[in-house]
């Protein structure tokens, strides 16, 4: 079987930038898996996500997403992915419903189909007592989980998440962290990144570290550690990041 994403020979350098995005990337997600996408700021994570989801074209190299050619069957792509970004991709104005609703109706869905789906995903996350209110007054950890819902409704095969744990409180985070591990448990492929490195560790199957652009390592988490510990002193994914990646400050 193919894998989720296969990404060969990825390049990206943006008009005016002073190092490319991405330089040759190449890495690979299988199929019901959660790879966890780490690197420091300006590593080219965002960019990579972008392009998987058709936002960005790169220079060069090629993607594929569930066998599809993003730059050539971009429609299918998005029918089978969902993306939640790491901005609020919703209308602070609207009520939960209300965004479900005009969200449902662009993947092509019926109003039975968004209501079983949206109130079966506004139970699990906790959100259905909140779901009349405007998202403009929802707490930041409402939000994300709002925004996660919006992405889920038309039940893709593969979830891509960039940061969806930021600045969320701690039961927010483990409300998250359980409902991707049982979307994990029902066959669904999740590519996240995250600066959570102590999530990534528990939460991952395998996790990838890239920086400047470049594939750099990947691997189950315990496997990594236990390697970088031959080299020097490594007890947590945490001290595999700084190995691999320096401790230098990314701005």
């Amino acid at each position: 079987m193919s894998p989720a994403i296969d990404i060969s020979d990825l390049h990206k350098t943006y008009p005016g930038a002073w190092a490319p995005a991405l330089d040759g990337l190449s890495l690979q997600v299988r199929r019901n898996q959660i790879m966890g996408l780490l690197g420091p700021n300006g590593a080219g994570k965002t960019t990579c996500i972008n392009i998987l989801c058709g936002l960005v074209k790169p220079d060069k190299g090629k993607v594929l997403v569930l066998g599809k050619d993003v730059q050539k069957e971009i429609q299918d792509v998005r029918r089978l992915t969902g993306v939640v970004p790491q901005q609020i991709a919703l209308f602070g104005n609207m009520t939960a419903w209300e965004n479900f609703r005009y969200i449902g109706r662009l993947y092509g869905l019926s109003e039975t189909q968004i209501n079983t789906r949206g109130g079966r995903l506004l139970e699990r996350l906790g959100l259905m007592p909140h779901a009349d209110k405007r998202i403009g007054r929802y707490s930041g950890g409402m939000k994300r989980r709002a925004n996660i819902i919006a992405s889920l409704l038309h039940d893709p095969e593969l979830i891509i998440l960039d940061e969806p744990t930021a600045g969320v409180d701690v039961q927010s985070r483990a409300l998250i962290h359980d409902f991707l591990t049982e979307c994990h448990q029902k066959g669904k492929t999740i590519l996240y990144t995250s600066h959570h490195l102590d999530e990534a560790e528990q939460l991952c199957d395998e996790v990838v570290i890239v920086d400047e652009g470049k594939f750099i390592v990947s691997g189950a988490p315990k496997q990594l550690i236990e390697a970088t510990a031959r080299i020097t002193p490594c007890s947590k994914l945490e001290d595999v990041f700084l190995h691999y990646t320096g401790h230098s400050v990314r701005d």
